[in-house]
């Protein structure tokens, strides 16, 4: 008997995480935060300090990016230039942005997404053949698994970090890929968004002496904040010439949509004319594309070097007073900082309700299938805007709540919370 998949779906619990949506949407799920983009901002009727915005260098409300971006929306609009990059959406200020990025990060050429997550997927899906192999972390990010879905080929992952591993599955690889007459993809993160974890690009690229494969790194955590100057992972590490292919997103540390892929010329205009993602879908438009432009000029400066130094103070700071508490943040190197915590789902929700509406402190809850089952995180994302100030007063509350919680306040039934 045939189904009909609207009844399925009917039927259904909603998936993983909506299965949660009666109690959750408004408030843990699609919250609505007001006000100025920054630390402090307005959650269900009052202030809250927020350490829930991907906006790492403090960039979103910078009076100059502001104002470029208010004259080029003024000056262009949101439909300009309209159409795919091939077909009608080609300008100077795109191509101008395209050669900084590719200078910023020392590769030949550059390519822009109109948004990073279908640029990694559609970058990805290009690259490889049936022939090829690809091998990758297994906690690589959703756009990432994605991408290698898509691969008809053989795919190999290894254990998260683990280099004895990734040899291990590199050499099978490479064996399958010369018995199919086909090449191998390694792919990973440079920085890995839920733990804060770098990948270990620099020993996954001194694998490049015994075994021929190419390097594929998505550094969207990384791009504007890891390395001396704000190059990314690869720089951190010194293995910028390692990496046959960047890629960085723009929603991080430029506080805005898109993202970019650098490599070889001759790799990048083969995916100009075969990443579907960008093929068939509207060129970025010009306001974004001009604010890139801004950005990129205020990260390559002095003041870049400013921010990226306050936000390293912020983030260690702020990372050490958690382990001086007696929390665990587990491998957190880069920004992200994810406390963890040894509790149920039920003393977790009470945990974040009481942050919110009592300590007036807002932070995402992360649980499976984001990160992997039986993990549950508090996930602070410091950034540039904070002052220490607001780095004593959340270490407090967490000082506070690890009390609390050990004395059982958290233990009460979970509220419900939709709006």
């Amino acid at each position: 008997m045939q189904l009909d998949i609207f009844d399925k779906i009917k039927r259904s619990t909603g998936g993983p995480i909506g299965q949660y949506r009666a109690k959750a949407e408004g408030y843990f799920t699609f919250p609505k935060l007001e006000g100025e983009l920054g630390p402090h901002m307005r959650f269900n009727g009052q202030e809250v300090l927020c350490w829930s915005l991907n906006n790492y260098l403090g960039l979103a409300n910078h009076p100059e990016i502001r104002k470029v971006d208010a004259e080029a929306a003024a000056r262009w609009g949101m439909a300009y230039p309209m159409g795919s990059r091939m077909m009608t959406g080609q300008t100077a200020l795109h191509e101008k942005l395209e050669r900084e990025l590719a200078e910023f990060e020392k590769k030949e050429a550059a390519f822009l997404f109109n948004f990073g997550y279908q640029g990694i997927v559609s970058t990805i899906d290009s690259l490889v053949g049936r022939h090829d192999v690809i091998v990758y972390d297994a906690e690589a990010h959703a756009c990432l698994l994605d991408g290698i879905r898509l691969h008809i080929g053989e795919k190999y992952k290894f254990r998260h970090n683990d280099i004895a591993d990734c040899e291990r599955v590199l050499a099978k690889a490479c064996k399958a890929a010369d018995e199919n007459g086909g090449g191998v993809l390694v792919i990973t993160e440079g920085v890995f968004g839920m733990t804060g974890a770098l990948g270990i690009i620099d020993q996954i690229v001194a694998l490049k002496e015994k075994y021929s494969f190419r390097l594929l790194i998505d550094d969207a955590h990384g791009f504007g904040v890891m390395g001396p100057h704000g190059r990314g992972t690869s720089e951190h590490f010194g293995v910028m010439d390692g990496v046959d292919l960047y890629i960085g997103a723009y929603a991080k540390s430029m506080a805005t949509i898109g993202g970019f892929v650098a490599s070889e010329k001759p790799i990048i205009e083969f995916l100009k004319y075969n990443m579907r993602s960008q093929m068939y879908a509207k060129s970025l438009p010009m306001p974004i594309v001009e604010g890139c432009l801004k950005r990129l000029e205020i990260i390559r400066s002095e003041e870049g070097d400013r921010r990226r130094a306050h936000l390293w103070e912020v983030t260690r700071t702020l990372q050490n007073g958690f382990r001086e508490l007696g929390y665990e943040i587990g491998p957190a190197q880069a920004c992200v900082t994810p406390v963890h915590l040894y509790c149920g789902i039920n003393q977790a929700t009470n945990i974040a309700v009481d942050l919110r509406e009592n300590y007036h402190i807002f932070c995402s809850i992360v649980t499976y299938p984001v990160i992997p089952a039986g993990m549950l995180i508090f996930r602070i994302i410091p950034t540039a805007a904070h002052s220490m100030e607001d780095v004593q007063r959340t270490l407090a509350a967490f000082k506070d709540i690890k009390k609390r919680l050990a004395e059982g306040d958290y233990d009460k039934e979970i509220p419900d919370m939709a709006l």
